[in-house]
């Protein structure tokens, strides 16, 4: 039966009459004619189609399934809170709720989980649903809830799902979303029910996104088409312990001596040097034939969807937290802001989740940011403790050479025949599509682990099923035969126990119960910071992280063929660094380091180099030395730090310059005085980032193999495998490869470091550029700066024009907000219908204010802090908190967007969590019934 709408006063959906005013209608007609100018069967558009996917919001809905009444109370930005007497209730109510907002959002991710997007938007999708069946996330999420979950976190899920499909008994398409309206004028798609392991899959989308150092992996392999071991040793450089802090630094970890003893001995190393063996150099595992094959993969990873992040690049976030002895409540301040892709609906779904009272039946009061399709709550605080995330960068992938001999591969010595399976790949207006799936087999470890078969990914491309026919590699490899391939072993693909660990957390009431929580939240690894009401500050760092023999430190592909490659199982928790209360009062993370060079097992060698978090360590430190207290919108004001590291590096050297052109030295003028402050208004931070841009390209960019450039950019270079400086008319044409902003060097911190350690150096071969056009060339560090002041100045000329006194940052530095399918897919109009933008922007790249920007590609922002929140656990009802969008996935509800603004400027929100204000803040109640 479908649900039976109670009629009530004031019951229209989505908002209130008084609220739809002349302007929301002349905004809906606009649509109407757009649709109605842009297609023949426009027409068939109306108004009511528009609106007729709004949700009720008021009244009351009687559900089957419900145990007793919920509320559902919203408040004036539509952010729901719920209140329930079951935890079923109010899991089942969450999906109620979510899929109201967000359910077109909702299967557009479990279509790209289960590698099934082509029966949604045709055969454009079938290479990614290809690519995605062949990692098998679907089949991993079923095997979790199958034989890994509790029997609570079943239940939950269970619930969900009934929630989620009683909101789409009996509904239209267009009755659940504008842009199943347009899909059904292109094909037959009807949404089907959803499942319980439909919101497991989403995890491992999650875990892709945030997988560790895959894509440093795959360039470093691309560079020595053109570099040498010592040249990319210089891009990689070692983390800066010196200057910027780790993570943790008064922690612990649990039998310590015990630890060292077990790391030296077993795995026959220590420590975390960066430099690292793989068994084989990068000059062995790389020649033009694997050059083909890693670069087929990168264009495969490229293209696939982003769940959470930009395919694994650039991610980051900020968390801290602050003790209470430096705070002006007396209790702990907690602030996270995740960098994450920009996305239209955000990624974030901000909600409460209340039981009337609590108890055995009914265990949570709990409120924060999840995900739609995904029950619980995934960062945010309870009524006794509060939690925030970033990306730990852990090392939990690796890619394996694998010698193929006819239908199987060889492994120590024998020839094993691959696991396979048959998957069909069903196309929306096309012929259904066949594909066989080939993994290795699944091995046990010494200590009596399985580790899950490897996928072989290089089936998924024409290129790389040349599987490396010319490769170089050392004495001890097997013959070439038919070649290599490339396989991925990834800790997401075995079975895990995340869904379990956002539950226990949701609940956890102390330090204790959260570790335990913590323990279970197994992939994808994660810095989690900790507070709560009692006054502590805590740090843990869970996951499933492999460990390793052989030294082997994951920087290069390794050889599968030799089994002393292969991961030897996990660490155990309490190897495990944490933190408890240090000190000095305050924990930040900013995907730096999470230990120094003490710690005994390689955790990664390609950690973020520290600029945010030491940024936001002396923020906080500046304060308590003068005395000071910290507030909460101290917080929120650190969040919004503009401050540029690399300028402050640079800029004195850029000033001594003596520059021959008056107009180049009038854009020189706009950095005297400049305080590094990169300001949207700020005319020195368009010019200096400019410069940093054209320092990167002169210096690195034009000697990057065309793998790793962008697209479309095309330069004379060398051959390669030449011997020295090739003739002029010897040289040969190479394009770039990459798309903008995926390209390198894209100048994050990473960057910032390879130039600070070449400033001393102003001879280097790095500072040598040639003449290019009328551009002089350059043979040192301040020659190529001067080059770079150069085409700054005509760069931004070309852009914002002659007049410095019209460039602003913001004006290069813009957001524009899409909706992830038809938004950037489809045609004109329904582009028209369903983006939003630009904003022009402060902040930018390996700024605490992260908004960021690929240097190689331009200067539009691409990831940004994706919601930010600061928590007070004096008093939780003065907690605040802002996402990127809004609550709707709607296009033209008033909740689309109506956070970005406030975003933009900083603004936070009211956080209400206590009942009282939340019934204060309460705009529109809607009452779920049995």
């Amino acid at each position: 039966m479908p649900p039976n709408t109670t009629a009530s006063s004031g019951q229209q959906p989505g908002k209130s009459r008084r609220k739809k005013g002349r302007k929301a209608r002349l905004i809906v007609l606009v649509l109407v004619l757009a649709l109605v100018g842009g297609v023949g069967y426009g027409g068939y558009w109306s108004i009511s189609t528009v609106r007729a996917s709004f949700p009720q919001t008021k009244g009351s809905i009687s559900l089957d399934g419900i145990s007793a009444p919920v509320d559902v109370k919203r408040d004036g930005n539509g952010i729901p809170q719920i209140y329930a007497s079951s935890d079923e209730d109010l899991f089942m109510a969450q999906g109620y709720v979510q899929a109201q907002d967000r359910f077109y959002e909702m299967d557009v991710r479990r279509h790209m989980t289960s590698g099934r997007l082509s029966e949604m938007f045709g055969k454009g999708q079938v290479d990614n649903d290809e690519f995605l069946r062949t990692l098998g996330w679907d089949r991993v999420a079923k095997e979790e809830y199958d034989t890994k979950l509790s029997p609570a976190t079943k239940k939950y899920l269970q619930a969900y799902a009934k929630g989620v499909n009683a909101y789409l008994e009996g509904k239209e398409g267009e009755e659940i979303s504008l842009e199943y309206a347009a899909l059904g004028f292109s094909n037959d798609y009807k949404p089907e029910k959803w499942t319980p392991v439909d919101s497991v899959a989403w995890l491992k989308a999650m875990a892709w996104d945030l997988r560790g150092n895959m894509q440093d992996e795959i360039d470093r392999a691309l560079m020595t088409s053109r570099l040498g071991p010592k040249q990319i040793e210089d891009l990689y450089p070692d983390y800066p312990y010196g200057r910027n802090k780790p993570i943790v630094q008064d922690g612990q970890y649990d039998d310590l001596t015990e630890t060292f003893e077990q790391s030296d001995s077993a795995s026959g190393t220590s420590g975390t040097s960066t430099g690292g063996t793989t068994g084989q150099s990068s000059s062995d595992t790389a020649s033009s034939a694997l050059q083909t094959q890693l670069t087929g993969l990168y264009d495969v990873l490229d293209d696939l969807p982003t769940a959470v992040g930009v395919n694994g690049n650039g991610i980051g976030s900020n968390a801290w937290v602050v003790a209470g002895r430096h705070t002006i409540t007396g209790k702990p301040l907690l602030a996270n802001d995740p960098h994450l892709s920009a996305s239209l609906p955000s990624v974030w779904y901000q909600m409460g989740l209340h039981c009337r009272s609590v108890s055995s039946k009914c265990q949570y009061d709990v409120s924060g940011y999840t995900f739609a399709g995904m029950p619980g709550v995934v960062i945010g605080h309870n009524q006794n403790i509060s939690w925030g995330m970033t990306n730990s960068g852990v090392d939990v992938t690796d890619l394996y050479l694998q010698k193929l001999t006819g239908n199987g591969y060889l492994y120590n010595g024998k020839v094993k025949p691959f696991s396979s399976r048959e998957e069909t790949i069903k196309v929306a207006g096309g012929a259904s599509k066949k594909i066989i799936v080939r993994e290795t087999q699944d091995e046990k470890t010494e200590g009596g682990e399985t580790l899950q078969g490897m996928p072989l990914l290089s089936d998924r491309d024409d290129e790389l099923v040349k599987v490396g026919k010319k490769a170089t590699v050392d004495a001890a490899a097997p013959d070439r035969g038919d070649g290599y391939g490339i396989s991925l072993r990834w800790t997401a693909l075995d079975a895990g126990t995340t869904m379990d660990a956002v539950f226990a957390m949701n609940k956890a009431a102390d330090w204790n119960d959260f570790r335990e929580a913590a323990a279970l939240f197994e992939v994808p690894s994660q810095n989690l910071v900790y507070a709560d009401t009692q006054g502590n500050i805590g740090y843990t760092l869970p996951g499933k992280i492999p460990a390793r023999e052989k030294g082997d430190d994951g920087r290069f592909p390794a050889p599968g063929w030799d089994s002393t490659y292969q991961w030897t199982g996990y660490l155990d928790q309490d190897e495990l660094p944490f933190e408890l209360n240090p000190q000095r009062g305050y924990i930040v993370t900013a995907n730096q380091a999470v230990v120094d060079q003490e710690y005994p097992y390689t955790l990664t060698t390609d950690w973020g180099y520290g600029a945010r978090s030491q940024r936001i360590t002396d923020l906080i430190q500046s304060k308590i030395d003068d005395g000071g207290k910290i507030s909460t919108d101290d917080m929120r004001q650190m969040q919004l730090d503009n401050s540029s590291e690399i300028a402050k590096l640079l800029v004195p050297q850029l000033l001594k310059l003596n520059l021959a052109d008056k107009d180049v030295r009038e854009a020189q003028k706009l950095l005297e005085g400049w305080d590094y402050t990169q300001d949207a208004d700020s005319a020195a931070a368009a010019y200096f980032n400019s410069v940093w841009r054209n320092i990167l390209k002169l210096a690195f960019g034009n000697k990057l193999p065309k793998e790793l450039r962008v697209e479309g950019q095309c330069l004379w270079v060398d051959p390669v495998n030449t011997t020295g400086p090739a003739d002029e008319t010897e040289k040969v044409r190479e394009c770039g490869q990459r798309e903008a902003d995926q390209a390198q060097p894209d100048g994050g911190d990473r960057w910032f470091e390879v130039v600070r350690n070449l400033m001393d150096d102003p001879d280097s071969d790095w500072w040598k550029t040639p003449r290019s056009g009328t551009r002089p060339a350059a043979d040192n560090r301040d020659k190529l700066f001067e080059r770079a002041m150069i085409d700054a100045r005509w760069e931004l000329t070309a852009k914002l024009g002659k007049d410095i006194d019209t460039w602003n940052w913001g004006r290069l530095h813009r957001l524009f907000l899409k909706n992830q399918t038809l938004g950037t897919e489809g045609p004109g109009f329904l582009q028209y219908a369903l983006n939003r933008g630009p904003w022009r922007l402060s902040g930018g790249e390996a700024t605490v204010n992260a908004t960021g920007w690929n240097a190689a590609g331009g200067y539009g922002v691409i990831w940004v802090p994706s919601m930010r929140m600061v928590v007070n656990l004096g008093d939780l009802d003065k907690s605040k908190w802002i996402n990127l969008t809004g609550a709707s996935g709607h296009a033209y509800s008033s909740h689309y967007t109506d956070q970005t603004n406030k975003w933009a400027k900083g603004e936070l929100l009211d956080w209400s969590f206590s009942d009282k204000a939340v019934e204060e803040n309460t705009s529109d109640t809607l009452v779920l019934k049995p």
